[in-house]
């Protein structure tokens, strides 16, 4: 069938097989003219499907050489609906990946579950043995914890209402949001979903199985972004969340023997998850303006190689003073932030696309789903239904 985009509101509600293909293999190409690392060879990334997780996987294969199991949580295409782009990007992984020779399999369910920990462990025990690095690169709005109860995640503040200005991305339309306080059982409810929990129950599960390797590293995700966001993100409920993750990362590195937990603070880019903020996708069309104009953006790509060539694997991995990774560290330059404040204080409908990258923005938010990549047909029928090698 041919497929084109469906968008509603800040979600597309299909993918392009091709398309997905394409920009897994530019992904995969880019790395492949980077420098070598030295580092892991068995990796298991939890959450290896889109975007920065999808990054890491491909990162760590074609950068380190290394094998990998990627945890997803994704459809299959059926006959007159498209799967999700999570899958179409899994099997032209897999499928990439074994062709240049590397180890690479898939297992697809609720990371947050016991029954996918049981079944990755086994799946380690079997082809591996042990694994010497864990990247947990998990968003999702809702978890079911081991008490049985499912949780969700709101984004809200937690001092107090927070108004400001937000554009409607369909509309240009620049208007004012306020962005509610949340309870106190939301704010928790917040970080049992997003914060450290199951980061911490993954690790202790690998352990206790013996399928950590000596001074294995893992890795999570986190996003502080500028003081411009920080009353609905940095100090916000999902702020919360991330501040546990921080706690998290320092427990594991005292009660968990040989094992090195970090947490890596990543830059602003389109994602889903992004996308449904109000304000956010305001700054980051600002942003990618002035980063692109002092040559520093990076989409996760190039921010994950990054990430695992020149942080990661040294020997003496450089953090912050609160033992954090700062890969944001283009993003919070001052002379960005001043820029991005100055046109902020100026932006309207009418200088909109003149003073802020909204080709950009949605160029990268078409990308997700595999649309408008350079050298597909969009216009030819493709299989929606192609399946993941690991998981045929």
């Amino acid at each position: 069938m041919v497929v084109e985009p469906k968008v509603k509101g800040f979600m597309c509600t299909t993918a392009h097989p091709e398309g997905c293909r394409a920009s897994v293999k530019a992904q995969i190409d880019y790395v492949k003219a980077q420098p070598k690392t030295e580092g892991p060879k068995k990796v298991l990334v939890i959450g290896s499907s889109m975007g920065y997780g999808l990054a890491s996987r491909i990162a760590v294969t074609y950068s380190c050489d290394a094998d990998t199991i990627g945890i997803i949580f994704d459809k299959a295409g059926k006959e007159k609906r498209t799967g999700s782009a999570g899958w179409y990007n899994t099997a032209a992984f897999e499928e990439f990946a074994t062709a240049d020779g590397h180890y690479a399999k898939s297992i697809n369910g609720d990371a947050y579950s016991q029954e996918i920990k049981e079944e990755t462990i086994a799946l380690i025990k079997k082809d591996w043995g042990k694994v010497d690095m864990v990247i947990y690169s998990i968003a999702a709005p809702r978890r079911k914890a081991p008490d049985g109860v499912t949780y969700r995640s709101v984004l809200k503040t937690t001092k107090e209402e927070y108004t400001n200005i937000t554009i409607d991305l369909i509309t240009n339309e620049i208007s004012e949001v306020t962005i509610p306080t949340a309870t106190e059982q939301e704010v928790f409810d917040t970080v049992k979903v997003m914060g450290g929990e199951d980061w911490k129950l993954w690790m202790q599960a690998l352990k206790d199985a013996d399928v950590l390797a000596e001074n294995a590293k893992t890795v999570a995700y986190s996003y502080i972004g500028p003081e411009l966001t920080h009353p609905i993100y940095y100090d916000g409920s999902i702020g919360q969340a991330k501040k546990d993750l921080y706690r998290t990362a320092d427990e594991m590195n005292e009660q968990i023997e040989g094992l090195q937990a970090y947490v890596a603070v990543n830059k602003a880019v389109v994602t889903q998850s992004s996308a449904a903020i109000p304000i956010v996708p305001l700054y980051i069309s600002l942003l990618f303006k002035i980063m692109k104009e002092k040559g520093l953006h990076e989409g996760c790509i190039e921010q994950m190689y990054r990430l695992v060539h020149d942080r990661l694997c040294q020997k003496d991995v450089p953090t912050d003073e609160n033992h954090l990774i700062r890969m944001d560290d283009y993003e919070m330059k001052q002379e960005v932030q001043d820029a991005v404040v100055e046109l902020w204080g100026k932006v309207s409908k009418d200088n909109i696309r003149d003073i802020a990258d909204l080709e950009g923005y949605w160029q990268e938010f078409y990308e997700i789903f595999g649309f408008r990549i350079q050298g597909v047909d969009y216009s030819a029928d493709v299989d929606i239904q192609g399946g993941i090698p690991s998981l045929s």
